[in-house]
């Protein structure tokens, strides 16, 4: 490591230790801050994301680039100092066609806006949220003119997310799987009587939910010395360091399914973060939330369903949940609930979709954030154009827009062109599962035995410990030999659901 490597590196810690204090802010302002205090932090939030902005589009970043990629040159392609410079280059290259008055804007309108959905969603009210959102549409189309892009302006804002992959891919990718979904979320109809979720749709108390959350995530690896677990209105991971990660949850009184697989979700997000090697921790590759959305959701999905909806898993853990909630389950056999869990229907809510209907749900939105970026989509027609797509793709129509529009948080966050990742995340988890399985053919029967850290430690060397140091085509070809497939995942889905059906 050479002194001008240093050099760089020191400088990066400092535009990463920005981006860290913004994230604190940003959770503080989504757990703990009373709404009163929206419009200060938005205006505290947009001059933090300003500093930061301006020291890594400076004419120091770009000279300490040039050195030490000189001094670096020959380096391994993934070595941490080989990658630090690629990545740096490629988010700097980026960042420099964005004045910094035009970020700290959408820093501020983004966390104004958050604060405004959570009201308007609560009060089932779009109408008070269209002006925030309008503003947001804007900036977005802004700034992918800005950034640029060759043939929509989407791709501009889904290379932040995925590096090197475009529209045209991810619609080849959602394209090339629909068709198997659909065919059979209509097979599955047809036998929908063998199937009933009635176990899971009863009276739990919060704190017992929250006590045996926390002993599965617990179980799967999850340190809360190095963690919590908190109450949001949208659940959500964040990591400060990789000793310091927090994980957020919400709570339904009469329905198991939001908090439970919520926290494995997370807790999936939050085993990733606390995976990071020590050689990347504190440098400008140690950033989970800058990382590909497609691999950070791969892991959330994996542990939430392939482990936490599998037969093996509810074999140990079914005697736990019951001890927990002897009443609820009394007369409810494992068999039963791991039906109950694993019931096929068109549901409202994204987040408590089944794994089959899950990535229609994220096709839907993706379709709209590409009607809305060329105005093809106004957004004061959003709510219709939602109701009318929902129906067409699942029969159903939401009857009040917090049901429907108003569900997710991520257009309040100005995230256009992160919900493409969550379905990509479903095939990789299939992908990355089957390969854990394939170096480790233990570990499926490790798990229904409760034993988790085969499969943590393979994704900690595979996965985790690389921090941002590849895109997500470059460590899945590296993992598994092949770029992103969506036929493992329906084959997975095809195996588990016939079964049940």
């Amino acid at each position: 490591m050479g002194a001008k490597y240093r050099k760089l590196a020191a400088h990066l810690a400092q535009v990463h230790n920005l981006t860290i204090t913004y994230r604190i802010l940003s959770w503080d302002q989504q757990v703990n801050m009373p709404p009163p205090g929206s419009v200060a932090r938005a205006d505290q939030i947009a001059t933090v994301w300003r500093l930061r902005h301006e020291l890594f589009a400076s004419d120091t970043t770009a000279r300490l680039l040039e050195e030490a990629l000189r001094e670096m040159r020959g380096a391994p392609f993934d070595s941490d100092e080989a990658s630090l410079i690629r990545v740096a280059r490629r988010e700097y290259d980026a960042a420099v066609k964005q004045s910094s008055d035009f970020v700290a804007r959408v820093a501020q309108a983004k966390n104004l806006a958050t604060m405004i959905w959570a009201e308007a969603r609560a009060n089932n009210d779009f109408k008070a949220f269209q002006p925030a959102l309008e503003e947001l549409v804007y900036l977005k189309i802004e700034e992918a003119q800005e950034i640029g892009y060759t043939a929509h302006p989407y791709d501009a804002l889904l290379e932040q997310v995925e590096p090197g992959m475009t529209t045209s891919e991810v619609k080849t990718i959602f394209d090339g799987h629909r068709p198997q979904l659909t065919a059979l979320i209509a097979a599955i109809g047809k036998q929908a009587n063998k199937v009933r979720d009635a176990p899971v749709h009863q009276h739990f108390e919060v704190g017992k939910q929250r006590e045996f959350g926390l002993s599965i995530s617990k179980a799967f690896g999850f340190d809360y010395n190095r963690g919590r677990l908190d109450i949001s209105v949208h659940p959500f991971e964040i990591q400060f360091s990789r000793d310091d990660v927090r994980l957020t949850t919400r709570y339904d009184e009469d329905f198991l399914n939001p908090a439970f697989f919520g926290t494995l979700h997370e807790t999936g997000h939050g085993l990733h973060a606390q995976g990071f090697g020590t050689s990347v921790e504190g440098t400008y590759l140690s950033d989970l939330d800058a990382a590909s959305g497609a691999l950070v959701e791969s892991q959330s999905r994996m542990w939430e369903n392939v482990v936490g909806r599998s037969r093996g898993f509810w074999n140990w853990a079914y005697p736990k949940l019951k001890g927990t909630f002897p009443a609820q389950f009394a007369k409810v056999d494992v068999d039963a609930f791991y039906r109950a869990i694993n019931t096929v229907r068109p549901q409202f809510i994204r987040v408590e979709a089944d794994e089959v209907t899950y990535n229609l749900h994220i096709i839907l939105r993706f379709e709209l954030e590409l009607e809305l970026l060329t105005g093809k989509l106004k957004v004061t027609d959003l709510p219709a154009a939602w109701n009318a797509r929902f129906e067409q793709f699942f029969g159903i129509v939401p009857p009040t827009d917090k049901d429907g529009v108003l569900q997710d948080i991520h257009w309040s966050q100005g995230a256009f062109g992160y919900f493409p990742s969550y379905a990509l995340g479903n095939l990789l988890s299939a992908q990355f599962f089957n390969k854990a399985v394939q170096d480790f053919p233990s570990i499926p029967e490790d798990i229904s035995r409760g034993k988790f850290d085969t499969l943590l430690n393979w994704a900690t060397t595979n996965l985790y410990q690389h921090g941002r140091k590849f895109t997500v085509d470059e460590l899945v070809r590296r993992v598994a030999g092949k770029p992103i497939q969506w036929q493992p995942y329906v084959a997975y889905l095809e195996a588990k659901f016939n079964e049940l059906y």
